[in-house]
């Protein structure tokens, strides 16, 4: 009878009480994981800017690092605050406007129903509906108190990434049971994808907001920098994009008696801005690394329930990680597995 060898039942008691641990870190861990992945994506995209002040310029570690943390504070956080904080005093504006676009929707399938003889409105529930954007509103607001915590481990993570760029390294290849080959693959691979994700899909976002603010204001909507955040936030999903601001608008400002502003911005958002849409994308993401937006689609759903409004930015690039993870074990190990295969055939 075959027994199985001490080593081997050691290690794998080794292993489960890493997983174990691992697990109870990372349950733990969770509601702050937006700032571990923002100290790699702002050390991914601050690490050469580092190395060229202490190496070029002989600028102090130290010194280097906070100049670089208060420069990434003031040119994006100070903005993505603004944002924020907009969206959060707009919440319960957003929530009375839910139950005004649909009642507005309402009243204009009424001719529809009178047309086609087919009851619409009685299918929708204003109620519910208010109820469940209202929530989810406030779930894309984010907690306040957390997204404090994820920032300041976020700059305290950052801070000694970049004045200990050797000591990470080294630590990266003798923690990670993986080759160097594979090492340096997954790096080149992890920071095309944060350069995409962190840096291209914003811009293009912002860009299709200031396009659409500039129709609010030629047709006068009102709260124009209002739905020119909406906007900005609907362009990081994909499929949905801008529909997200345009429809609402047109539906409000139909119903408010404005037909021509209606119209004239529906237009505007469906051609002008959808148009700019792929121009857009074509130019900015091919230069940097074109992300399928499946996998922007994707990270928005998973990002946004596990990090609130930061995870427009952050889901995609915890998929794009995970493919890359997907990627590595398959040229650690499924080279093996398939040549065995073909030795055996």
């Amino acid at each position: 009878m075959n027994q199985i060898a001490p080593k081997i039942i050691r290690q794998i008691f080794v292993l489960l009480l890493i997983i174990l641990t691992g697990s109870l870190i990372f349950r733990e861990m969770l509601p702050y994981l937006s700032g571990v992945l923002g100290a790699i994506t702002f050390y991914i995209l601050l690490r050469k800017l580092m190395k060229k002040l202490v190496r070029t310029y002989n600028w102090k570690p130290a010194l280097a690092a906070i100049t670089l943390m208060v420069g990434s504070f003031v040119i994006i956080l100070i903005p993505l605050s603004g944002f924020g904080i907009m969206l959060g005093n707009k919440i319960s504006d957003a929530a009375q406007n839910s139950e005004k676009v649909i009642k507005a929707f309402k009243q204009q399938t009424g001719s529809l129903e009178k047309t086609t003889g087919i009851n619409i409105n009685s299918q929708i529930d204003t109620q519910s509906i208010t109820t469940w954007l209202s929530e989810n509103l406030q779930n894309l607001a984010g907690n306040t108190f957390n997204l404090f915590i994820a920032v300041g481990l976020m700059y305290f993570m950052l801070y000694f990434m970049l004045t200990n760029r050797k000591e990470l390294r080294k630590s990266l290849r003798d923690y990670i049971p993986m080759g160097n080959d594979s090492l340096n693959s997954i790096g080149n691979e992890v920071q095309a994808m944060v350069k995409s994700n962190a840096i291209g899909i914003p811009l293009v976002a912002l860009a299709q907001g200031i396009i659409a603010l500039i129709g609010f204001v030629i047709f006068g909507i009102e709260d124009p920098f209002f739905w020119f955040v909406i906007v900005t936030i609907g362009s990081m999903i994909p499929f949905i994009g801008t529909l997200i601001g345009i429809i609402p608008v047109f539906i409000l400002t139909l119903s408010t008696g404005n037909t021509f502003q209606a119209w004239g911005i529906l237009i505007y958002g469906l051609v002008v801005v959808g148009s700019t849409d792929n121009l857009i994308r074509l130019y900015v993401l091919k230069k940097l690394d074109n992300v399928h937006p499946l996998i922007t689609l994707i990270g928005v759903i998973v990002g946004v329930p596990l990090f609130g409004f930061i995870g427009l930015i952050f889901g995609p690039l915890l998929v794009s990680i995970f493919m890359a993870l997907v990627k590595i074990y398959k040229n650690e190990y499924g080279k093996n597995i398939t040549g065995q295969e073909e030795d055996r055939l």
